[in-house]
């Protein structure tokens, strides 16, 4: 079995992959204090509690976007799994071929989104992942990485909405009744929903319009269904696209 570990500034997804099919997965906060003790201590409990062991464990993929927890994931791994693991980075087979300017740049949630994308679904393709920060990534017909676009996440916006505006508050992020809100709460969920569908689908329109064919546009993260049950540019939903992607790069590299 694989155990896929996804790192976000926000939340840490963890699945459990027995061949190509995903058994469990689960999401928790990212702390980045955490050790390796905390971790394999929490990974163990999250086994135990789907009636697995450590030792059903054969191999671990991690994508990660926070540095400060990579020491304490790579200890995790070796400690109670007695497993170096795979980390998503330079020399690592993808399949992938990146032909943006500096291709160290690109995150490794961005990577493994696309190699999913591509495995899943093939190309041309745009990915839009609603994480910390959204992200949209272009992949060409042949596989090519091409680029894309970062812009500040919902709940990014929301946080500096509440810190800035002295008598805003904090708002769940569903959709409301209508467009025109008729009380503070109504008014903030409608500019936080209709106005992230509206920059997802202007910036995909424009990146559209750089492909010479019509490219699928498959979106995932915590809000994609969310944003795509209104987005007029939204083809699919993967909720689960980047794990995907770490089980894919694990059997190219094993």
């Amino acid at each position: 079995m694989i155990l896929a570990v996804d790192v976000g500034n926000t939340h840490i997804m963890l699945g459990i992959y027995k061949e190509r099919e995903i058994l469990f997965y689960w999401r928790i906060a990212t702390r980045r204090d955490r050790t390796e003790d905390e971790l394999g201590m929490l990974v163990k409990n999250l086994l135990h509690n789907s009636h697995l062991q450590l030792k059903d464990i054969k191999s671990i993929a991690i994508s990660s976007v926070v540095p400060q927890l990579m020491y304490s994931l790579q200890r995790m791994g070796q400690k109670y799994f007695t497993i170096e693991p795979l980390i998503v980075g330079p020399g690592i087979k993808t399949g992938l071929n990146i032909v943006t300017d500096n291709p160290r740049e690109v995150g490794a949630d961005r990577i493994v989104n696309a190699v999913a994308a591509l495995e899943l679904y093939g190309g041309p393709l745009l990915v839009v992942d609603f994480g910390t920060a959204t992200t949209f990534c272009a992949i060409s017909k042949a596989g090519d990485y091409l680029g894309g676009a970062i812009a500040p996440g919902i709940e990014i916006s929301m946080e500096a909405l509440f810190d800035r505006a002295a008598k805003l508050p904090r708002v769940e992020v569903i959709r409301p009744k209508q467009v025109i809100g008729k009380d503070t709460i109504s008014s903030m969920q409608s500019g936080i929903v209709f106005g992230f569908v509206g920059q997802v689908d202007g910036i995909v329109r424009r990146m559209k319009s750089e492909f010479d064919t019509e490219p699928l546009v498959v979106a995932t993260g915590g809000f994609a269904n969310l944003i795509a049950s209104e987005s007029e540019t939204i083809d699919k939903v993967n909720s689960l696209l980047t794990l995907e992607g770490l089980r894919i790069i694990t059997e190219l590299n094993s």
